[in-house]
């Protein structure tokens, strides 16, 4: 069975868009992956900076109470 010709472009034109939007979904799935991969490490390297600033904060409050404890000596 032949289809008329515009039905057949139509139908043709149909097939490349839905084809486009494939491609242009699984470079959608690609990108989020990506994405997800870059957020995984900004999290891990936000948790290492945490942990740095916690030990950096630690050790000042240390050197304080030890200046503390230098000023109120005989």
């Amino acid at each position: 069975m032949t289809l008329p010709a515009p039905l057949q472009r139509e139908i043709d034109a149909l097939v490349q868009r839905v084809e486009l939007l494939r491609s242009e979904a699984a470079e959608l799935r690609r990108e989020i992956a990506g994405l997800r991969g870059e957020q995984a490490r900004l999290s891990e390297e936000k948790a290492g900076l945490l942990a740095k600033s916690e030990q950096a904060r630690s050790r000042v409050e240390a050197m304080i109470l030890r200046l503390r404890a230098l000023e109120q000596a005989p």
